[in-house]
């Protein structure tokens, strides 16, 4: 799990493999550059490894639940090697709105699937 505060509204839950990956990624920085202290104290600093019991919950910390203000139900958004968690009425609220201007600079005949390459 990633918390921090470049991730304002939202945790961020990632498998174990990509974690090694991303992990992988910032020790290939140069050692004793400011690129590699900065995202080793942002990632690796604001990560925290979870179980998933036996029931598929997992259990976010008093503190982290704050960050996003979780209160009782929330929002888990697929991004392909993570999900985000979020509170519902802010992911409603942030979704609609990046959408909407997103959409604004698109032809009215946008179909999302033409982002992806040709494979």
């Amino acid at each position: 799990m990633l918390y921090g505060p470049h991730l304002k509204n939202c945790l961020h839950a990632y498998t174990i493999e990509a974690m090694a990956e991303i992990e992988a990624d910032i020790r290939a920085l140069p050692r004793g550059s400011n690129d590699r202290k900065i995202a080793s104290k942002m990632i690796l600093g604001k990560s925290w490894e979870t179980e998933v019991d036996r029931d598929g919950r997992i259990v976010l910390p008093k503190d982290r639940r704050a960050q996003i203000e979780l209160e009782g139900e929330c929002v888990m958004v697929a991004m392909g090697d993570y999900f985000e968690i979020w509170n519902r009425a802010t992911y409603e609220r942030t979704e609609l709105a990046e959408t909407e201007d997103f959409l604004a600079r698109q032809d009215d005949d946008f179909d999302p699937l033409s982002l992806l390459g040709s494979s």
